[in-house]
């Protein structure tokens, strides 16, 4: 699934280890999403829109 998350982690400062505590997970997780290689669970996807203040739909595109 196509994302922004690297985007506006790095409009932030944020590292991704900065972002994967704010949202509990690894950062490999965080990497691997910026990456496209895993998709997010719905809650989680719903907590990256809560950490960022964005709508889901600003952040994760469908194919």
């Amino acid at each position: 699934m196509k994302n922004r998350l690297k985007t506006l982690r790095a409009e932030r400062g944020w590292s991704q280890t900065e972002l994967a505590e704010r949202l509990q997970v690894s950062r490999q997780t965080v990497n691997a999403i910026e990456n496209e290689r895993y998709d997010p669970s719905l809650p989680l996807a719903f907590q990256i829109a809560r950490t960022f203040g964005l709508p889901i739909e600003d952040i994760f595109e469908a194919p």
